[in-house]
């Protein structure tokens, strides 16, 4: 299963974002399919937060837009959004801050991964670098060409 990053849901959502055609495409063409796909519970709450901050956009999407962007990835019958399963998570988290002493906002990075992997993702799609310093999962930006 691949899950998207908040960056591929803000791009795709902007269209003044320089990345729009490419991470829009790319989400149309995901969600549109029978596969399974997912969003992290804290992907889709940091969407939010971020297009609807006034010193991050000028204009920041309204909310009822915000509010209508995430209802209509949500109608997709193929997405699962996935959050802490209590089982296990903070095992997981926990040996992904250790083994790659995270700290400060590369935690939520690990939480990120964390979900992931406890929820069975088996790729991420994202164009934050971050993600490449915790292992355990395949990560991959889906908008350039060449990796």
């Amino acid at each position: 299963m691949i899950a998207l990053d908040t960056n591929i849901l803000v791009y795709a959502h902007r269209w003044d974002s320089p990345f729009h055609d490419k991470a829009y495409s790319i989400l149309k063409e995901i969600s549109e399919s029978n596969v399974s796909w997912a969003i992290p519970f804290p992907c889709l709450h940091e969407f939010y937060s971020i297009v609807t901050h006034t010193k991050i956009f000028n204009p920041p999407t309204p909310i009822e837009l915000a509010i209508e962007q995430m209802d209509a990835w949500l109608a997709s019958p193929s997405l699962q959004l996935i959050g802490e399963i209590p089982a296990d998570y903070f095992k997981i988290l926990k040996s992904k801050l250790i083994i790659g002493q995270l700290q400060g906002p590369k935690v939520h990075d690990a939480r990120i991964v964390s979900i992931c992997i406890q929820n069975g993702v088996s790729l991420l799609y994202s164009s934050d670098r971050d993600f490449n310093k915790i292992a355990g999962l395949k990560i991959q930006n889906p908008l350039i060409t060449s990796q």
